[in-house]
């Protein structure tokens, strides 16, 4: 953080990046919708031990895919608008958010051309497939194609956009969604990146993170709370319509010296606020992004 105050560090490129919050309807009639998440390994380089959503980054070959065929729901044209993107970055995205959600969960937002999704994703052949997008062996293009399916994107809503302070040496500029959990399938741990996952309302998980009990990264802790006070017990199809019109401005840390501290703040998230002390304190107060 000094190098980058003193202007001797150039920030890394974000990498794109897509993750969906899975939402299913609560266990008792009534009860608040739930929110599918997974801990990440204490061994991974990014994120160890913090709860998170399936996610992960975009497979450039998803924006060369042009088989409007297997794609439903909004056009790409209507994506690129509401993310602020170009039109091929836009399916890259919306791409990486079904895929990663498959790799890590199990659950596949697609279905047959006629219409519907698919109803259970847990047989050999399907692992197989599921283990080669993993790998990177094939395409998602590829998959759906042979698989004869349909990207349902109108199964996702986009709910916010992170990107990783400049500071940190892995940065992810981060769609987040939300979707509903298909009817028959259910999510598993289908990642070799966690070790745990759990369904849990959004308010008891973020009450969690609160009480210092479960780990998490700022952008799952808020998109929580956002959840507990947006949808409360609604269900989880209706979460999209809560979702439309929300501002998709990204959100950026910005680190500011002040009292001879250094202090990290997230504008419009005062909770995440960090402080430590500053090195090179010379008094007064600075700010940078």
């Amino acid at each position: 953080m000094r190098a980058l105050w003193a202007g001797e560090l150039v920030p890394p490129e974000p990498r794109r990046a897509a993750t969906v919050m899975l939402l299913r309807d609560g266990p008792f009639g009534g009860a608040p919708v739930e929110v599918y998440l997974l801990r990440r390994r204490a061994s991974m380089a990014f994120g160890a031990g913090a709860h998170a959503y399936p996610g992960g980054g975009v497979d450039p070959r998803d924006e060369e895919w042009d088989d409007a065929a297997g794609w439903s729901g909004p056009d790409r044209s209507r994506w690129a608008a509401r993310l602020g993107v170009s039109e091929s970055v836009a399916q890259s995205i919306v791409c990486a958010a079904v895929r990663e959600t498959f790799e890590e969960s199990g659950v596949l937002l697609a279905g047959p051309h006629g219409g519907g999704v698919v109803a259970d994703t847990t047989g050999d052949d399907w692992e197989v497939d599921r283990r080669a997008l993993v790998d990177r062996e094939l395409s998602f293009s590829d998959f759906l194609a042979r698989r004869r399916l349909v990207l349902r994107s109108e199964l996702l809503a986009p709910w916010t956009r992170w990107i990783t302070p400049e500071f940190e040496s892995r940065r992810y500029d981060t769609w987040f969604f939300v979707a509903a959990l298909p009817v028959g399938q259910r999510a598993r741990n289908a990642s070799t990146e966690a070790d745990r996952t759990l369904w849990t309302a959004p308010g008891e998980a973020y009450a969690g993170y609160r009480r210092g009990e479960l780990l998490m990264m700022p952008p799952t802790a808020a998109t929580l709370r956002e959840l507990a006070e947006s949808v409360g017990s609604a269900e989880p199809e209706a979460v999209r319509t809560v979702a439309d019109g929300r501002d998709l401005s990204p959100v950026l840390a910005r680190t500011r010296r002040e009292d001879g501290q250094i202090v990290i703040h997230w504008p419009g998230y005062e909770e995440f606020e960090k402080r430590m002390p500053d090195p090179d304190a010379g008094g007064g107060a600075e700010e940078r992004r």
